[in-house]
């Protein structure tokens, strides 16, 4: 049931924002307009892959913004050429990629894709399994696909289709597989869901179902990748190869942008008309992503994302030891790292920002720390010890 807002705002009130009110943002900090500085371990829930107003970043979009923002796509331009070339030889994935503008888009053309795939190659496979705990966005398909009760709560009747089983549970998934299944959808590290990395093993078993049973591998990479776990895409550090995968959040560095890079299975059923996006692969974006990725491939940088992640968890797997009665376990590893609480996690993120540390709260009172990878290993101790100073006082 709905509750009643104790002071209306202008816009609806589908998020509990805090009454702080951000001015602007530097790097791994944000400033609020009472010149308060706060370290951003959220980065605006996983997005923020460069910390704010990078000056690679913000160059390119200013340069972008002076010479064309959007034609339509009737027409190519540089940028996007330029950026889908190098996000489809990054993937090593052969078949190409389609841009859109967020990751809710992204996951819809993921379920769009599989049910096209299977409907060219005349078969009448539609179902895909999907995980508990797993969330892939807002949109009545994804909220279909997964997410928890209270996303899915007031929108029946939900899309058909869909067969949502435990995670990490092979035998529950050969269990699940009939004729009628045409693909398995899941996170490699499930975020909303409370920071819960795939089994290697698990993984790559539904990598060996597919091909077992000629369904479509869909990872969704919307918050889990794009160099947070340590490499580009998340599939990497397992050495397993989807079929498709979708990314957004980090991608863009903030700026609104997904992509759907697919194999030449899935290629081979796209024709003109069958999908699209008016925002998709506009100038600005693309020109953005191709900025994001020019500093993410610099040498060293996912080096410094698996190395400064490793310190981060070993100091929060130090503090579990130091408070077992209010965090029962850590998990997660690159800079995707979640505490379970035993305490609210939503109360306690509020008195972490009244501290000066910014988190992000999931389901089952889970904070999750996914700051910018640029975090330095004095930053990541700044965070640890606001932390520790917060716990001490439960």
């Amino acid at each position: 049931m709905s509750q009643p807002e104790p002071q209306q705002t202008p816009f609806l009130p589908v998020y509990r924002r805090a009454e702080t009110i951000m001015i602007r943002g530097e790097g791994v900090y944000l400033f609020d307009d009472q010149g308060k500085r706060y370290l951003d371990c959220s980065a605006g829930i996983a997005v923020n892959a460069l910390g704010h107003s990078h000056s690679h970043v913000v160059a390119a979009l200013q340069e972008q913004a002076g010479q064309l923002w959007h034609c339509s796509n009737n027409y190519t331009t540089r940028p996007l050429q330029l950026f889908a070339e190098r996000l489809v030889e990054q993937s090593r994935l052969d078949g190409g990629v389609f841009f859109c503008s967020s990751g809710a888009e992204a996951i819809d053309t993921v379920i769009k894709f599989v049910r096209r795939t299977q409907y060219v190659e005349g078969s009448k496979k539609q179902r895909i399994i999907t995980f508990h705990g797993g969330f892939h966005g807002r949109a009545l398909s994804c909220i279909s696909a997964g997410g928890n009760a209270t996303a899915r709560e007031g929108y029946a009747p939900l899309l058909p289709g869909f067969d949502q089983i435990a995670f990490n549970d092979l035998e529950a998934v050969k269990a699940t597989i009939t004729p009628e299944t045409a693909a398995i959808l899941l996170e490699p590290v499930q975020g909303e869901g409370g920071v819960y990395p795939a089994d290697p093993a698990f993984l790559k078993g539904l990598r060996e179902l597919c091909d077992t049973h000629g369904l479509l591998l869909c990872l969704d990479e919307v918050q889990c990748g794009y160099g947070r776990c340590g490499s580009l895409f998340t599939y990497d550090q397992y050495g397993v190869m989807p079929d498709i995968v979708a990314c957004a959040k980090g991608i863009g560095n903030g700026f609104p942008l997904g992509a759907v890079i697919t194999n030449q299975r899935v290629r081979k059923a796209i024709t003109p008309g069958c999908h699209g996006s008016t925002y998709g692969s506009n100038p600005l974006a693309m020109a953005v992503g191709n900025a994001v990725l020019d500093m993410m491939l610099k040498p060293g940088f996912f080096a410094h994302v698996s190395e400064v992640g490793a310190h981060l968890k070993a100091a929060l797997d130090a503090i579990q030891q130091e408070y077992p009665d209010s965090i029962s376990q850590v998990r997660g590893f690159g800079l995707m790292l979640g505490l379970q609480m035993q305490l609210d996690a939503r109360a306690f993120a509020t008195e972490l920002r009244e501290a000066g540390l910014l988190v992000a709260p999931a389901y089952g009172d889970v904070i999750r720390f996914t700051p910018p990878l640029i975090i330095t290993r004095e930053e990541a101790d700044q965070a640890v010890s606001i932390l520790r100073e917060c716990l001490a006082k439960h």
